[in-house]
Parts: C-alpha cells; structure tokens; sequence
C-alpha cells in the first residue's frame, strides 16, 4: 500500500471511484489554501495524482515546484481532455504518465503501480552510484605507508587529466580497483566504465571483444556486436594485463589511441569514439619492447601518465586497517559477527610475505570467516604456505578486537577536530583532509550528533 496525494481544487473524479483506489492505496488530498512545497517538506509521498486543469491554481506551476521538491516522486497528470499539446507539455515537465477521462479503476492502479516501480528504480540507481562514489573515495583508500600515500596523490592529479595511464604493479594489488577510482573522480564518471583483462581471451575473441564484429564476419557471427569500445563511448576503458595483447592487435589499438577510430571486425564503416584508456600490467613493459614483443610506439602512447604499485610485503603499515576492512566487508556477506584477529595471527601477517598482495589476504580472511565460530579470527583457521607459528606472549590477551579500537580512535579524531573548528563539518574536513561528503559518512557510520546541526540522522 503507497502513499499517494492527489492536487486537485475541485472534485475531478467519482468518489466511488477514490474508494475503490483507497482499498489498494492510502490516498491523501491537498488544501488549495496550503503551501504544496510546506507539505511536501513535512510529509513523504510515493505517488502524486495531479489534476492538470486546475481553475483555482496553475497546474504547470505546482508540478514543476512538486519536481524540485521530490525530483524522485512520479507525478500522474489527470485530464478531462485529450489536447495532445496539453498532454506534451505535461511530460516535458516532468509528469511521469497523463490519464484522461473517462477514468478507470484499472487505468489509474495500473499506472500508480508503474509510477512505483519507476520510483523505486530511480532510489536504487541514486543509491548504487553513491555506493560507488563512497568506494570510489580517493580519502577513503587505506593508504598507510610514504609510497602509497604519495601514488594516491599522484592518481588524484591523473583522474583530472584525459591523457593515458599506464599502472604497473605485482598481481593483486589492486590496479584493477585504482583505475576505476581514476574514473569515478574524472569528468566521465557518469559516462560507462568498461574493464577487459587481456590475458583471459585469446586473440580472436579479444579482437572481436574490443572492437565488435559484422554479421558473418566470422564461423559463429550470427549478428553485428558492438565492441567495448565503442560501447564505452565518452567514458574509460581500462585493459589489464596489456603485456598479454598480441602484436595485431597492439597495431589496432595504437590507432584508437591516435585517431579515436577504429572498423569492427569485418567491418568496413569506420567508427568513432572518444574514449580514455587506463591500462595495467604485471610485467616490465621496458624489457618486453627490448625483447620485441611489445610496440615501442604503442608504449610510448600508453606510458604519458604511469604509477607503479607497490607490493603488500612493502607496505606493512597498511596489513592492519586493510585486515579489518576485508574482514568487516566479508562479514557483511556472511552475516557472522567476527570483531577482529587474534594477537598471533595479526603478528603473523605481519611476518608474511604475501606473494599474491591484497588478492591472498582477502582470500585467506574470506577462508578464516567462514570456518570460525568464535567472535575473533584464530590462527588455527589461516592456511598460507610457509606460515611461521607466532605463540602469543605469556599474559597477553588473544581478544584485542582491532576493529573495535581503531573504530573508536577514528571517532576520537573527528570529535577532537568537530569541536576545534566549533562543528563546522566544512572546516573540519579540510582540516582533516578529507571530503565534507566522506567526514558526513563518517558522522553518520558513528553516530555523532550536535545540537547546533539541524538534522542529526
């Protein structure tokens, strides 16, 4: 049962009709002699039923104030006419659907229950892409050693740019994840971002991956396909693993990357698409364009911007938080409630080498958190080759819940920081070097209220 107001100033349709509507919906009606942007400001409605031929009020004026309001909230215009300029004027305002007379039961349910699900559509599209946008967070990136702190800053000044990125970087360690944080804080993060790992596909399907294919081009080509790269038109593509790329192809994406074209496979028509391409390897991509199995040319148009990442044994500092970020995401998953590690299993990250970066740590706590039962993760639990047994000290205790500790030395700093800039959340961000975007995430995942703030959610 949804909310729905119906704006209308004088009786539009049968009241048997409203009690018919009012058996399915709650249904509420709007005083002429009431501000529509107070009411819509004190109460929430799903649906809004709007009379487009008002006498007393001018209909157009009330749906676009009910469109700033609630840009979300579908508005269904209701006609005694079907003037086709009225019926126009009313979509390009905003109206989600236009009835006219002679209204029916069916009709109207029918339309309300599209009007939600077009809602409900909208709610989980904002929702997802401010989910990105937190993930996507430069500030929120656990960046605890020199060398990290100062490849963030470097990606920060890259995502600014359109010009090509080259990472490189061990296996898991997170190349794939930094590329798309270049792209949600470049100018085409509303724009599609695509990923390809070359080393997945072999040569023809890659081909025909990257740049799409005609109808009979090939054994199996049923029908034209549109290529990643045309299908990522305006936005980023990123290629992983580009040391993989065979030499044809390597020829094909130096023209993209010079003339922004390209011809599907069997293609003759020549297509255009502006894309940024971010790439990544594992490899030394020097030693493969002396060994001749990489394009000097092509690495010099890919190689304008380059980071390197470092490996996780380089970066001890960052073992920790990032041991208790995975954590709380895969408990999240898994619905279990595990605070922490154990002393000796922190100590023993702490000694490991971890050949496979962040890729085996998360492996290794997604394994652990499935096989405990207790509330912290046990040694017993961690299965890594060449694991050195860590026994904890005599009298030191295996409960220290680090997750708990670090959360709350987090909510000390941005209290101690609150009350210096006199619960400013602007000033305080900056002094703390974050977004006013991430420090109000933050106040709301702690809970943090002041009596001086209007809302405290």
């Amino acid at each position: 049962m949804a909310k729905i107001l119906i704006v209308d100033d004088l009786p539009l349709w049968e009241e048997d009709l409203i009690t018919e509507i009012e058996a399915h919906h709650a249904l509420s009606n709007w005083s002429v002699r009431s501000e529509i942007t107070e009411h819509l400001k004190n109460k929430d409605y799903e649906v809004i039923l709007l009379n487009l031929r008002m006498k007393r009020v001018d209909s157009f004026a009330l749906l676009k104030q009910i469109k700033m309001i609630s840009p979300y909230t579908p508005v269904i215009g209701l006609s005694d006419t079907d003037q086709a300029d009225l019926i126009v004027k009313a979509v390009k305002k905003g109206a989600f659907d236009v009835i006219v007379k002679p209204f029916f039961k069916e009709k109207i349910l029918l339309s309300i229950s599209r009007g939600l699900e077009n809602r409900h559509l909208k709610n989980e599209i904002d929702y997802l892409k401010r989910e990105q946008d937190i993930i996507y967070d430069f500030n929120r990136i656990i960046a605890c050693s020199t060398s990290m702190k100062r490849m963030i800053a470097t990606l920060k000044k890259f995502s600014q740019t359109d010009s090509t990125i080259l990472i490189t970087g061990e296996t898991g360690t997170g190349k794939s994840f930094l590329s798309g944080a270049v792209h949600y804080n470049s100018h085409r993060r509303n724009k599609p971002f695509i990923k390809i790992n070359c080393a997945n596909l072999p040569e023809t399907l890659l081909e025909s991956e990257l740049f799409g294919h005609e109808k009979g081009s090939f054994t199996g080509a049923n029908k034209t396909r549109v290529g990643r790269l045309e299908q990522a038109r305006d936005g980023t593509v990123f290629l992983d693993e580009i040391g993989e790329m065979s030499g044809a192809l390597q020829a094909k994406l130096l023209r993209v990357l010079e003339e922004k074209s390209f011809e599907r496979v069997g293609g003759n028509r020549t297509i255009f698409s502006d894309v940024r391409i971010i790439t990544a390897t594992n490899r030394k991509p020097e030693t493969q364009v002396m060994d001749g199995t990489f394009r000097e040319d092509l690495y010099y148009r890919l190689n304008v911007l380059r980071v390197h990442i470092p490996p996780l044994q380089e970066r001890k500092g960052c073992i920790e938080p990032l041991s208790i970020y995975l954590l709380e995401k895969i408990c999240r998953i898994l619905k279990k409630k595990i605070y922490g590690f154990a002393t000796n299993v922190m100590a023993a990250f702490q000694e490991y080498s971890w050949p496979g970066n962040i890729r085996q740590l998360a492996n290794t706590i997604e394994r652990a958190a499935i096989l405990e039962d207790s509330s912290v993760i046990e040694l017993q639990h961690i299965i890594l080759p060449d694991l050195k047994i860590i026994q904890p000290v005599s009298g030191e205790t295996q409960i220290p819940k680090p997750a708990e500790s670090l959360a709350e030395r987090e909510k000390e700093t941005i209290l101690s920081v609150l009350e210096d800039c006199l619960w400013i959340q602007k000033d305080a961000a900056l002094k703390l070097g974050i977004t006013p975007r991430a420090l109000n995430y933050k106040i709301k995942k702690f809970g943090i209220t002041h009596p001086r703030w209007r809302k405290n959610k």
